[in-house]
């Protein structure tokens, strides 16, 4: 895997005796120097020299190791970045593409949504990051970076890059439109709509885009729905590529914390790799169980309210996170396999996608939600319940604490401005306020069911 000293990831190296589901100890390592730099010292200006034989690379210069194994090369091992972005990204013309709308803010500039329409193809949506005025050279260089790296990827769910325009001001990347936008938030906003198999569905297409990933050496190190994107058809895609906020000391994101010189998500992150930052894809694995809880509890926040320092304590002393209400067991202990603090013993993304087509195959399994006696592997933190409404000192407080917030002007209008009335609600009341959604019903439903057991409504309280 080696190509005359120049390695740009260490590639993963697969042993067909050992537990295929496990990763072998002599897996790659890629810390921070590694990710960003030339581990050889070499420069990749010579590579199309030495390169004779077309069958070791590929149209994208991609290199092939053995039966056509492509393997990532990362962007930062060229002597010139510009170098990267020509190879792995097309050159689109400004003028066919169209921008409609801003839809959100990104690390270097707006985010907007655009048409692409390119002579003898078709017109299609698509996703615009826009590098904004007055930039340096290295927020160019590190812009692009994630275009170069994007670049190489082609896989149904992997986010599809378009191409760039560098050619004229502003620098823009395009990718494929995702309809539904970010996964945490489309879970969010659908709360309690999708059915297990469903959840299941998502996990394996995002499963089998980090399948992908590790194949080819790429480690992605900020696997979080927050950076899945999901289209039009739950089609899930693993996304943002860019590495500059790792290294960035002044990024103000709260997600993001100093570690060791860089920005790390601790909630996602592997013990070994908060520790002493070895970045590898058994790092992901464990961070793509903390992905399957947060889509299995419908995007809520890993650890809730626990501080960052209180979550890496926790984790040291082995607790893991508990099943998310009506999870199937089947899905929490593949979680506890990804939060394995042993590395080598994490499953491999291709036992992953192979343990969730068998759950799909036999969507009975799904039924089983909690073994009776059964001991976990793990000690479980516990599991944080919305207080109950008796603890709130209104009724809105308790919709908000129940995330049921946007319904508190409906609950108003409606006449329902006292625990005493509200613990009569009925669906058919919860129709007419306008909360239409199943889901939604059925937390609002079973909160009030905690009520009228306890029998504490003071119907003094008002909004």
């Amino acid at each position: 895997m080696v190509r005359e000293g120049r390695v740009n990831s260490v590639p993963l190296i697969m042993h067909h005796h050992a537990k295929a589901q496990c990763w072998s100890g002599e897996d790659s390592e890629r810390n921070i120097d590694q990710e960003r730099g030339n581990l050889s010292g070499e420069t990749r200006e010579s590579k199309h020299s030495r390169v004779k034989d077309p069958e070791l690379s590929d149209k994208n210069g991609q290199y092939l190791i053995g039966q056509g194994i492509k393997v990532y090369i990362d962007p930062f091992t060229y002597e010139d970045p510009n170098e990267a972005v020509r190879e792995f990204a097309k050159e689109i013309d400004v003028s066919f593409v169209k921008i409609e709308e801003v839809i959100g803010a990104g690390e270097f500039g707006e985010v907007c949504r655009g048409r692409l329409k390119v002579p003898g193809k078709k017109e299609n949506y698509v996703a615009i990051k826009t590098l904004k005025g007055g930039y340096t050279e290295k927020q160019r260089r590190d812009f692009l970076s994630e275009a170069s790296i994007m670049g190489q990827f082609q896989h149904p769910n992997i986010i599809h890059l378009e191409g760039v325009i560098t050619a004229s001001c502003p620098v823009m990347i395009l990718t494929e439109y995702m309809e539904n936008g970010a996964l945490d938030s489309f879970l969010r906003l659908n709360d309690g709509q999708f059915t297990p198999i469903q959840l299941v569905g998502m996990l394996r297409g995002i499963a089998s885009g980090m399948k992908y990933l590790s194949e080819m050496s790429y480690v992605h190190r900020d696997l979080a729905a927050r950076n899945i994107l999901v289209n039009s058809n739950l089609v899930c895609k693993v996304s943002d590529f860019g590495l500059s906020r790792f290294l960035q000391e002044n990024s103000s994101d709260p997600t993001y914390t100093s570690s060791l010189g860089g920005k790390i998500p601790i909630r996602w992150t592997a013990p070994e790799a908060i520790a002493f930052r070895k970045f590898t894809s058994a790092s992901d694995a464990w961070s793509y169980g903390i992905v399957m809880w947060e889509v299995m509890s419908f995007g809520e926040r890993p650890y809730w309210d626990m501080s960052n320092q209180d979550v890496i304590n926790a984790i040291e002393q082995d607790y893991r996170l508990p099943p998310p209400p009506d999870c199937p067991t089947s899905l929490h202990q593949l979680m506890l396999d990804c939060w394995q603090k042993e590395r080598a013993a994490r499953p491999r993304f291709a036992a992953i996608v192979s343990a969730l087509d068998k759950l799909i195959r036999n969507p009975a399994s799904l039924k089983i939600v909690a073994r009776e006696g059964a001991e976990p592997s793990h000690p479980l933190l516990d599991q944080r319940s919305p207080p109950p409404l008796s603890a709130c000192g209104s009724v809105g407080e308790w919709l908000r604490a129940i995330k049921m917030g946007r319904y508190e002007e409906s609950f108003i209008q409606a006449g329902f401005t006292s625990f005493e009335l509200v613990s009569q609600i009925s669906t058919e009341d919860l129709l007419r306020i306008g909360v239409t959604l199943a889901g939604h019903q059925k937390k609002i439903l079973s909160s009030i069911q905690t009520l009228r057991a306890h029998n504490k409504s003071p119907s003094s309280v008002h909004y």
